[in-house]
């Protein structure tokens, strides 16, 4: 009998994708590790591997398809010794998919229709009286969470041979992506293998969702159709509402603001460009230096290098330092890893190599998940200063504004000085404001003496 193969999960945060391209075609034989497919997730297109052997029977998933839900059929494997008009139950996988879509939709009960004056409820009329309202339907199970701790990813074709033999999954160790277990995984398990011991689940750090607020009303009924065009929202849209909205309103923010004299940055920043060498050189921007004086001080103030948990706090041990990229479609934030052993140069090329794969969508998730700390830089659009929104499992983000002349006083005299305003949101459960205004007072030391990050 053939074997589905399922849409994967390939972030944690993914809950559907979209099947960009298919790169195998029915009949071709494929082996654990071939690429099957291209899939778009809210954040980049990654491939898709194969993790068993056989042969493609049939694609029930067309190129191009938005919103496939993950673990839907998106195609068949046909196991060793099965003809490629091997009997496929398409409409079973079909229903599959939509039951997956019906059971991800948001279920609304309509409200009770009140009975016509004079009217019983359900019997005759002016009697009141009848049988009592049908009770309301349960609603439909919500789908296991692909990330449960409870589960095991195994593929189909390794679960039947584990059942054959007699091998509890639970005892063995998956050798697959994302540590799915897979065919050779289970023939070199012995036959009667116990499960192991299950360790207690790591304790969530995400919040409680938030019950008792009133949705808003939808904005097209304050417009008159043919007033607006209508653009479906597409997943990476979602994602960040969904996303944002859930940390600005379970993340107690607040705001620190600080005015950096950039003059010795700017002209230090020319005199290295002048040096960079035409083959394989670099040209440095105001935000290379932000990038580095973040993560120098973040070093110098650990308690801000910080993730929040329900049960602790995480301290992390290298600055790594996401840098919002603003894409066509969205917007995306790569992070350079260990900023603070990085050079400037280095630092410069990193964001730049990752700022195009990112507009490309091509950018893998270990490239852009994670991290402790952020920066998002409007200066480039000339806005002064602005707040910016946490992205967790950050604590911080530094909203950057643009460098412009301004009048200062320095001693008794006014002089004029090229001013960059800052605005770090903090995330009150992990950082104090002192706590956050001596991290200020260090990249502001940083920004104003550039020559220190050299040292």
């Amino acid at each position: 009998m053939a074997i589905n193969i399922l849409m994967p999960a390939l972030s944690p945060t993914m809950e559907e994708g979209k099947l960009s391209k298919w790169l195998v075609k029915e009949g071709d034989t494929v082996k654990s590790g071939d690429i099957l497919a291209e899939i778009e997730t809210d954040k980049a297109t990654m491939e898709f591997e194969a993790v068993d052997e056989g042969k493609i029977g049939k694609l029930l998933v067309a190129e191009g398809t938005e919103g496939v839900k993950v673990n839907a059929p998106i195609a068949t494997l046909l196991a060793e010794g099965e003809k490629a008009d091997a009997k496929v139950d398409i409409a079973s996988a079909m229903q599959s998919i939509k039951n997956a879509v019906d059971e991800a939709a948001p279920k609304k009960d309509a409200p009770p229709v009140p009975p016509l004056k004079g009217e019983g409820r359900t019997g005759e009329a002016g009697s009141g009286r009848g049988s009592p309202p049908p009770a309301p339907k349960p609603a439909s199970p919500v789908p296991a969470d692909p990330l449960d701790g409870d589960r095991i990813f195994a593929s189909p074709l390794a679960r039947r041979i584990a059942a054959q033999k007699g091998v509890a999954l639970d005892a063995v160790h998956g050798s697959g992506p994302r540590g799915r277990i897979v065919k050779s995984d289970v023939e070199a398990a012995k036959p009667g293998s116990q499960p192991a011991a299950k360790a207690a689940p790591a304790p969530s750090g995400a919040a409680p969702s938030i019950s008792g607020i009133a949705p808003l009303p939808d904005a097209r009924a304050y417009f008159k159709p043919g007033d607006y065009d209508e653009i479906p929202h597409d997943t990476m849209r979602k994602t960040i509402a969904k996303r944002l909205t859930s940390a600005k309103t379970l993340i107690p923010h607040y705001y620190l603001t600080v005015d950096c004299r950039i003059d010795e940055l700017m002209a230090l920043r020319t005199r290295l460009n002048a040096t960079s060498p035409k083959d394989g050189g670099f040209k440095l921007s105001v935000n290379d230096f932000v990038v580095k004086a973040s993560a120098l001080a973040l070093m110098r103030v650990p308690e801000v290098n910080a993730s929040w948990t329900e049960t602790a706090m995480l301290r992390h041990k290298h600055a790594d330092v996401g840098v919002a990229v603003a894409l066509d479609f969205g917007l995306i934030t790569p992070i350079v890893f260990r900023a603070e052993e990085k050079g400037l140069a280095a630092i410069s090329n990193e964001v730049k190599a990752l700022a195009e794969r990112a507009r490309a969508k091509k950018l893998k998730p270990s490239e852009f998940e994670g991290g402790g700390f952020a920066i998002s830089n409007l200066g480039m659009f000339g806005i002064k200063d602005f707040t910016a929104v946490i992205n967790p499992p950050h604590a911080a983000i530094l909203a950057v504004g643009a460098g412009e002349k301004r009048a200062v006083v320095v001693g008794d005299k006014i002089e004029v000085a090229t001013v960059m305003t800052v605005t770090m949101s903090c995330d009150h459960r992990v950082i104090d404001g002192a706590t956050g205004a001596r991290f200020l007072q260090v990249f502001k030391q940083f920004i104003e003496e550039p020559a220190a990050m050299l040292l």
